[in-house]
């Protein structure tokens, strides 16, 4: 899977991008350019979407059963969720939100993201605690122009993101695809956290805890990103909620 959102879209950690893609014999490259190579090396069966400017999701459909993890394409009233793994306790996860038998892990979590959006002020990082299994998705809400990805705990699932040429944030499951695509600016998406594109990187595991960035030294010696980690030591004052009115606005906690 691949998505790619402009810089003016989403904001993310300054740590991820690396001083050293500019010198580096394997420069960043554009949206575009990403894109269309995505889409060259998947030729018979590769998708994308586009909108406008502001972002591209693209997408390779399951191929067989033997494949290590699902992967799921959806998209709802504008909210667009590509999905990776799977929910161990989805049928009790579609009984709370009263949803058919039928529906699969990436239509969960639009109406999971919508229901957040809607009907709060909930706790996002609550609702990402109540799912069991292996999993990493990303959506895109075209109406609110907002980008929101999670990766589960386990790291049975890896995603990774990465900084192109022009400053867009690209996520992509293929290493090979985020290396070639972003130079030195990339690293691992953390597992237990979650992006949202207003509020930006946190952990739900350890919603309290402030955000820390180590320095990444790939095999030449060079600064390569950074991994980022929960610094359990450290609090904050205040967690993401989401309602209508304040849309993934900081609110204080009740917790």
């Amino acid at each position: 899977m691949l998505a790619i959102f402009n810089k003016g879209l989403v904001n993310p950690p300054k740590e991820l991008h690396s001083p050293a893609s500019v010198s580096s014999s394997r420069k960043p490259k554009l949206p575009v350019e990403i894109l269309e190579d995505f889409l060259s090396a998947n030729p018979n069966n590769a998708f994308s979407i586009g909108f406008g400017a502001a972002a591209s999701l693209a997408y390779v459909p399951q191929q067989n059963s033997c494949t290590t993890y699902q992967r799921l394409f959806c998209g709802v009233d504008e909210i667009y969720c590509i999905f990776l793994g799977s929910l161990n306790n989805l049928c009790s996860l579609l009984r709370q939100y009263g949803l058919s038998k039928g529906t699969n892990e990436a239509m969960f979590i639009i109406e999971a993201y919508r229901t957040l959006r809607d009907r709060g002020p909930y706790p996002a990082h609550q609702v990402l605690k109540d799912l069991e299994g292996s999993y990493g998705f990303v959506v895109y809400d075209g109406k609110a122009g907002s980008v929101f990805a999670a990766l589960g705990a386990d790291e049975a699932v890896n995603l990774f993101w990465g900084i192109a040429a022009d400053g867009s944030v690209v996520v992509s499951d293929n290493l090979k695809v985020i290396k070639e695509s972003c130079a030195k600016s990339f690293a691992p998406f953390p597992a237990g956290c979650m992006f949202h594109s207003e509020q930006g990187l946190m952990s739900f595991e350890h919603p309290r805890s402030e955000m820390k960035a180590m320095p990444r030294i790939d095999s030449e010696g060079v600064m390569c990103g950074a991994d980022f980690k929960a610094d359990v030591q450290s609090r904050i004052s205040s967690m993401p909620r989401v309602g209508s009115e304040a849309n993934w606005a900081l609110r204080g906690s009740t917790a």
